[in-house]
């Protein structure tokens, strides 16, 4: 059975755009890409001495379980030259499930939907791109809804592609 998940992509070291490119054209063949959101810059959130980032929301279909899901996302991230540091902190490439089909779970390993998926403006604005009427399993709301209560200053789409 085919999953329906919405990935996070985030870069803001290096060539920013390829680098969400070369994310994008890596997760096959464990999924299949079937739709892609603009690409914003946004500014850094968290830390925010460091390069504004590019962001984007892909929906892509997989046969992985989300567990095996994330380990195999991570694996990706240190082949696209991800390498460890502090917690929101510059990245060549971030990836995180935001949503797996209408899955909630809570575990150490992983927590779906995505804890703080809405609280960040820099996730909501792409992913409404592609799901504006998706409602949050836990919180019942839409993600315009949830957009609508952020704050969008500062983000703007890519125009340089």
């Amino acid at each position: 059975m085919d999953h329906t998940v919405y990935l996070a992509l985030g870069s803001n070291m290096g060539i920013r755009l390829s680098n969400l490119k070369n994310a994008i054209i890596n997760l096959t063949p464990q999924m299949n890409v079937k739709a892609k959101s603009h690409v914003y810059e946004t500014p850094a959130w968290g830390f925010v001495e460091q390069p504004p980032f590019l962001n984007q929301v892909v929906r892509v279909e997989t046969y992985m379980q989300a567990e095996p899901l994330l380990h195999h996302l991570k694996r990706l991230e240190t082949a696209l030259g991800r390498v460890p540091n502090f917690q929101n902190g510059p990245r060549i490439i971030d990836i995180d499930i935001l949503f797996f089909d209408d899955v909630v779970l809570d575990t150490p390993a992983i927590q779906i939907p995505h804890p703080r998926l809405h609280e960040r403006a820099f996730i909501l604005t792409p992913l409404a791109d592609l799901a504006p009427a998706l409602v949050h399993p836990v919180l019942h709301k839409s993600v315009s809804d949830l957009l609508n209560a952020q704050d969008t200053t500062g983000i703007k789409k890519y125009d340089k592609l």
